[in-house]
């Protein structure tokens, strides 16, 4: 396993292009990424999150202008995106068609995230295609906030760290959002009362 530095992204987006797993500091904590379009990756992951095949994992995009691309929207999930993304926030909604099956869950959804974070944005546009992204922990596990956390949980599983400095700890916030409700499924650094508001304005809670 390799020990990138900040400076040697391209080192990293390269083994990303190539199907490895790699891990990397987020603003919220340390997360395993995979390109989301490579079946075999995403196979990967699986196994080295220990983690159900059913269960899919968060789609992280580098740019807001991109989620449409992926996602189906309506106004409270634009509201909620202009709110809070860039940020310590997921959002899951109806995936676009044309998505791979193991991005999309049983009932068609997707889960969007774009980190608050100059380092994972950068990577992602460096590799040239959005990433699958859980946090970096065996499944339940403590997620790791350090490199040193992440290569002692898996070692020789991934094919590289990148070593950085997460900013929270605190992973981020879910929210689910389907057309005639939305439902908080985790709160996070963003709280409650805060995504209430914004929802509450929309008059679609």
């Amino acid at each position: 396993m390799k020990i990138l530095k900040p400076t040697e992204l391209e080192e990293a987006a390269k083994l990303l292009r190539e199907g490895k797993v790699i891990a990397f500091p987020t603003e919220t904590v340390y997360g395993l990424g995979v390109v989301y379009d490579n079946k075999d990756a995403y196979d990967s992951l699986v196994a080295v999150k220990r983690r159900p095949p059913d269960k899919p994992f968060t789609l992280m995009l580098a740019d807001v202008e991109d989620v449409e691309k992926y996602a189906d929207l309506n106004k409270v999930s634009r509201a909620l995106m202009k709110e809070f993304m860039p940020g310590q926030f997921t959002l899951i909604t109806k995936a676009k068609p044309g998505l791979p099956s193991w991005c999309v869950s049983s009932i068609g959804n997707v889960g969007i995230r774009i980190a608050d974070y100059d380092l994972i944005r950068d990577l992602i546009r460096k590799t040239g295609k959005p990433l699958l992204v859980p946090s970096a922990n065996k499944s339940g596990e403590k997620p790791g906030t350090t490199a040193y956390e992440v290569v002692e949980a898996f070692g020789e599983e991934l094919a590289a760290v990148v070593d950085g400095k997460t900013v929270t700890n605190v992973p981020s916030t879910i929210v689910l959002v389907e057309d005639k409700f939305t439902q908080i499924l985790r709160e996070g650094a963003i709280k409650i009362e805060d995504i209430k508001r914004v929802v509450s304005e929309e008059k679609e809670i």
